[in-house]
């Protein structure tokens, strides 16, 4: 049986990723594939709790590095109970964030690096990485924009960061994009979610003729 195929999307906040993932999932289904949709930090009972942890944090919050130690906590529960599997059985697996969402956040924005994140995910997960990672970027205005439509007054302690860090994380983003060309592809996110939705479609073209 053929080894599925792993797509993550990336962006930041307001980048509109969780519904491009959910759409692209659909589409994929109607071409006749077996798809799975999962997210991180979650995906599995574990992965999930964790999730809540770090999303909604105990006293005064985590520290950078305990953040990273988390992720990576609860990418290796994901990854074994989940995304291999998917894999070997030949499924296509669709996740909105991986591990290059940690190098963003936690290695660029947080300050921890990433030659430390990307240690831990050898660790943890055996070092795997998307077949392809679709970075959609949107202009800071559209973000900001969906960021209120979503959140209003109740952003979580990660998306609720000031400014400076999440102009960090974009320029995380855009370095790795620029670093690793052979596996990101760089997305237009702006305008209504049909036409972006296009834009990844045709960005996995290759993918998906390959796959016939």
């Amino acid at each position: 049986m053929a080894k599925g195929q792993f797509i993550a999307i990336e962006g930041g906040e307001g980048s509109g990723k969780s519904t491009q993932a959910k759409l692209l999932a659909e589409a994929l289904k109607a071409r006749g594939l077996d798809v799975d949709l999962t997210r991180e930090p979650g995906g599995t009972p574990g992965a999930e709790a964790i999730r809540g942890l770090l999303l909604h944090p105990p006293g005064e919050g985590w520290g950078a590095e305990a953040e990273a130690l988390l992720f990576a906590a609860a990418r290796a529960d994901h990854v074994a109970r989940r995304i291999k599997p998917a894999l070997e059985a030949g499924r296509w697996v669709v996740c909105d964030r991986f591990v290059d969402s940690s190098r963003a956040y936690q290695g660029g924005a947080g300050g921890v690096g990433d030659e430390t994140v990307r240690a831990l995910h050898e660790i943890g997960s055996g070092g795997l990485r998307p077949d392809v990672t679709l970075l959609i970027a949107v202009d800071p205005t559209v973000a900001s924009r969906r960021i209120a439509q979503r959140d209003g007054n109740a952003a979580d302690a990660i998306g609720g960061r000031g400014q400076l860090y999440h102009a960090a994380v974009a320029r995380a983003f855009k370095e790795m994009a620029e670093a690793e060309p052979h596996r990101f592809v760089l997305v237009d996110g702006n305008g209504p979610p049909e036409a972006v939705q296009a834009r990844l479609i045709g960005a996995l073209t290759p993918m998906l003729e390959q796959d016939r």
